[in-house]
């Protein structure tokens, strides 16, 4: 891959009380419709998470994350939205939602490897710092 490539992308946040409106990032979906590349990258950090909100069901929650991979690759276990092309389901996985599990406005970079920048943003938008950084 040479050249350049214009690439869509938004943050998988985790509001444990919508009412409180706290937030913890736990993922990145990523959209390069040039490369036919649409992928998610989920790293939930359930200390994080328990520090928000001490009572959050952890398992029904990494069930419904787990869908968000499953929907970016697509076919029959995506279900419905999973016969739609790649850019209509990076359209429905980002459209605005009012529960727990929420996305970012879209963002849009350029890079000439779709999977490194996906791969960059959960390294500085998801992950927690090193000590000392």
């Amino acid at each position: 891959m040479s050249a350049d490539y214009t690439y869509d992308y938004s943050i998988i946040r985790i509001v444990p009380r919508v009412e409180r409106g706290e937030q913890i990032n736990v993922g990145v979906i990523l959209s390069c419709v040039d490369s036919d590349f649409l992928e998610a990258r989920i790293e939930l950090d359930a200390d994080r998470l328990r520090a928000l909100d001490s009572s959050i069901d952890l398992d029904a929650l990494r069930d419904s994350l787990a869908t968000i991979p499953v929907v970016c690759t697509g076919g029959p276990d995506a279900g419905p939205i999973g016969a739609l092309p790649p850019r209509g389901r990076f359209r429905w996985l980002v459209s605005p939602r009012s529960t727990i599990i929420q996305m970012s406005p879209v963002h849009t970079g350029r890079t000439k490897d779709p999977r490194a920048a996906l791969e960059r943003l959960v390294e500085t938008m998801v992950r927690r710092p090193a000590p000392g950084a």
